[in-house]
């Protein structure tokens, strides 16, 4: 089976890690397949949002750890490729035009679970936990940090990472790090029906309404503003679209 499944469901396409007897870990196969199948979904015209789930009991555990033996200062091109490897796949939710949610259906660590808040809307199951244990390996919750912090805000952020502690889907929806917390056997019932009502609207409203979003979240107040006014201007030409 490969690493990485995808299936369409009318205009949702369904992305699933696929890796279960290593709970669903990112090696750099499947971090670039990963990559790659987002933006496939992306550019296709026919896909409205995207749903990101992982196979077996775990959603993800994070990088992969066999792959860490190679990441040493002797490796230093293998370590700068992962590193920007990493950084792209990240990177490249808030830029997609389409909505992503994701659908934790279990544990997600680490990198993992920088994934499961790297969605626009994310899901999460009853019996999911959500953790950055990172500093208990001696190492740091690096690229997913920005996310964290913008997700839930600094104290809770740095507590999570400074302890490595990991917290349940409760106080991950306390914390503004999940949108909807559900039964086990209702996840992907309920992210489908998210993504199908985001893929049902106007496709340039969508972009528009995503590309304002991310800019609103990281710029001062008054040049927000600016940016939504030339929204406002702009979503005249694409009402019917």
């Amino acid at each position: 089976m490969p690493d990485l499944l995808t299936e369409t469901h009318g205009a949702v396409r369904v992305i699933t890690l696929n890796r279960p007897a290593k709970r669903n870990a990112l090696d750099n196969a499947l971090t670039t397949a990963l990559l790659e199948a987002l933006r496939d979904a992306d550019a296709a015209a026919e896909i409205g949002a995207v749903v990101l789930t992982g196979a077996g009991p775990a959603f993800c555990a994070g990088a992969d750890l066999s792959e860490f033996k190679m990441l040493t200062p002797e490796n230093q091109h293998l370590v700068d490729r992962r590193a920007e490897l990493t950084m792209s796949l990240h990177g490249i939710f808030p830029k997609m035009t389409k909505p992503v949610i994701t659908a934790v259906n279990g544990p997600a660590m680490g990198g993992g679970a920088g994934l499961a808040l790297a969605g626009d809307v994310a899901v999460m199951a009853e019996s999911a936990t959500l953790g950055w244990p990172e500093v208990k390996h001696g190492i740091v919750a690096a690229i997913v940090l920005p996310s964290l912090v913008r997700n839930i805000g600094r104290k809770a952020a740095f507590e999570l990472v400074a302890t490595g502690a990991p917290m349940d889907a409760k106080r991950a929806q306390a914390l503004g790090a999940v949108n909807h917390v559900v039964p086990s056997d209702e996840l992907m019932d309920v992210a489908l029906a998210l993504a199908g009502q985001m893929a049902s609207f106007s496709r340039a409203a969508m972009a528009a309404t995503k590309q304002l979003f991310y800019h609103a979240l990281d710029v001062p107040y008054d040049d927000a503003l600016v940016a939504g006014r030339e929204a406002n201007r702009r979503m005249r030409a694409f009402r019917k679209g």
